[in-house]
């Protein structure tokens, strides 16, 4: 690698061209900026008096909420036509104690008809296994309680 000194004519001719270039960039720049002057006068804007603004608190999105099924939708109406319905027919099902138990048991806890207690008691007497028959035995103790129990 050399490094001598580079002769003085190329240095200055150098100087002398990166002068023209720099000044044909600078006459570019001022050719193609074009600033917009403020004026020497201010505007005077009357004051206006000052209205109190009240703070807005920010809007959360409202959450949507699906309503409970009510009686509008006829479920209610077709449940209870069908527990009104299946009560008396109860005793004419081909079903297993067990089975058995379980209809009037559902028919006890969405009626609370304590005459439904007595024929469901029945049914859990008939229950063959030990087990089952307990828990379905306790099952009848818990509705007596709950029916029996006053309403608040």
């Amino acid at each position: 690698m050399d490094i001598q000194p580079q002769a003085a004519t190329q240095s200055i001719s150098d100087d002398q061209e990166l002068a023209k270039v720099l000044a044909g960039v600078s006459q570019q720049a001022d050719e193609t900026l074009q600033f917009e002057e403020t004026p020497a006068t201010p505007t005077i804007v009357a004051a206006q008096p000052a209205t109190p603004v009240e703070p807005v608190a920010p809007t959360l999105p409202t959450p949507t909420i699906m309503p409970a099924p009510s009686a509008d939708n006829g479920l209610e109406g077709i449940k209870k036509d069908a527990l009104t319905e299946l009560r008396p027919l109860v005793d004419k099902l081909d079903l297993e104690p067990e089975e058995k138990f379980d209809t009037y048991l559902l028919l006890i806890r969405s009626t609370d008809d304590k005459a439904l207690i007595a024929p469901a008691h029945t049914a859990a007497q008939a229950i063959p296994d030990e087990t089952r028959r307990a828990q379905a035995l306790l099952d009848i103790i818990k509705e007596i309680d709950y029916l029996s129990a006053p309403k608040q």
